[in-house]
């Protein structure tokens, strides 16, 4: 497009002629992103000089991953490793892509891989997997919202096949818990996604299972009673929140990361004990995060979780609920048992950002891209968090966290 169209348009964009979004039923996607960028240039004042440098191919993302695209950031990436893992589905050794800008995390990480390498790698194993959607349906009563509950535990199987007629991959495997409050009633609907994370396809099959329950139990043998649909999602999912609800049902991908350490690394790797890495573990994540009515018992699981979503193009929404579980230390007679607890890790190895070009690459990389990776994709992330909470309560044990940070720059 040639310089005087841009202006053109630049202009039409400042008088509210056309709006930013229309762009591209205008002029090519990646012209469109470049007059949107420098409207937004005049309209600010800020002269843009990095984001307009990127190889994402903008016709895909506009169509699948962003509206009103000026072009794109640039976060640091790392990586940590490798990290020697026995799985079901991840087996071997493994280099974990980390996308962050908080200095010293990639080492920490890297400095915890290397003690469970020494220690013959660690265990890791997806535990449960499903993906979560709750409406909430209002009735007239709670005499009426107890049956409406009673005849979805009645109708499971008609409501499953109903829910999947609207995707090839989703399963639902249960509605549970069901939960009347007053007159309204949040039924949880539990799918199987593969690959996926899942979040869209199951909302498009919980919508299509709403309105089969308000049709059939409008009908007079179902009682006449009037449910409605107030909304699809009525936070007993619970979606991008941190809650009790996900850390005793799960959600996502639930993942266990466990290595047994010999005291002899411990010393030699960590410079302290797995009597004061227990005692840190005890202090801090167990009594610090109950005082302070924390969903997470650990020291810091979003660190990891976030640095490998973003690299790898997951919802980073996703972080908040992958930061609950419960992280164990166990001092015993040779070494340390220590194991990370991940309830609620929402991931796929398909769809949303996981086609970003730079995102593909990093989970090419761990050998997770595409259909059949998820779960191996999962044990890999359970390792890596465990890497990263061993070195961390190993150097708040051993007194070296801040040292690290002014040793680092940070």
């Amino acid at each position: 497009m040639n310089k005087k169209n841009i202006e053109e348009i630049l202009e039409k964009l400042k008088k509210g002629e056309i709006k930013p979004y229309q762009l591209e039923d205008i002029v090519d996607p990646r012209d469109a992103v470049e007059v949107r960028r420098r409207y937004i240039e005049e309209i600010t004042g800020v002269k843009f000089e990095h984001l307009g440098k990127y190889s994402i191919d903008e016709r895909e993302a506009i169509k699948k991953n962003i509206e009103n695209m000026i072009g794109a950031i640039q976060i640091p990436l790392g990586f940590a490793g490798p990290l020697k893992i026995r799985g079901e589905h991840a087996k071997g050794e493994f280099y974990i892509p980390l996308s962050t800008t908080e200095g010293a995390l990639v080492a920490s990480v890297n400095r915890g891989c290397k003690v469970i390498n020494s220690c013959g790698g660690c265990t890791v194993r997806v535990i449960d997997d499903k993906m979560t959607r709750a409406p909430v349906f209002k009735t007239s009563s709670v005499v009426e919202a107890i049956k409406l509950k009673n005849w979805i535990l009645e109708n499971f199987h008609r409501i499953k096949e109903v829910a999947e007629s609207t995707t090839r991959h989703g399963k639902l495997i249960s509605i549970h818990p069901i939960v009347v409050v007053g007159r309204y009633v949040y039924p949880r609907f539990a799918y199987n996604t593969g690959d996926a994370m899942g979040m869209n396809m199951v909302t498009i099959a919980t919508e299509k299972a709403c309105k089969f329950i308000e049709e059939e139990m409008a009908k007079e043998e179902n009682g006449g009673i009037k449910v409605h649909t107030v909304a699809l999602s009525g936070n007993l999912c619970v979606d991008k929140k941190a809650s009790g609800m996900n850390m005793i049902e799960g959600r996502g991908k639930s993942i266990v990361a466990e290595v047994f350490l010999k005291e002899e690394e411990i010393r030699r790797y960590l410079k302290t004990t797995s009597k004061a890495i227990e005692q840190v573990n005890l202090y801090k994540n167990l009594i610090g995060s109950a005082a302070s009515n924390s969903m997470g018992f650990n020291a810091h699981y979003a660190n990891i979780i976030g640095a490998i979503f973003l690299a790898t193009g997951q919802d980073e929404a996703h972080i908040v609920e992958g930061s609950i579980g419960i992280t164990v230390a166990e001092a015993e007679e040779d070494g340390l048992y220590f194991s990370v607890t991940l309830p609620d890790v929402p991931l796929g190895t398909v769809g949303g950002g996981t086609r970003v070009e730079t995102q593909r690459e990093c989970l090419e990389m761990l050998g997770c891209s595409g259909s059949g990776k998820a779960l191996k994709f999962a044990e890999i992330v359970g390792g890596a968090v465990l890497a990263g909470e061993l070195s961390l309560l190993g150097a708040l044990a051993s007194g070296h966290l801040a040292r690290a940070h002014a040793q680092l720059g940070r």
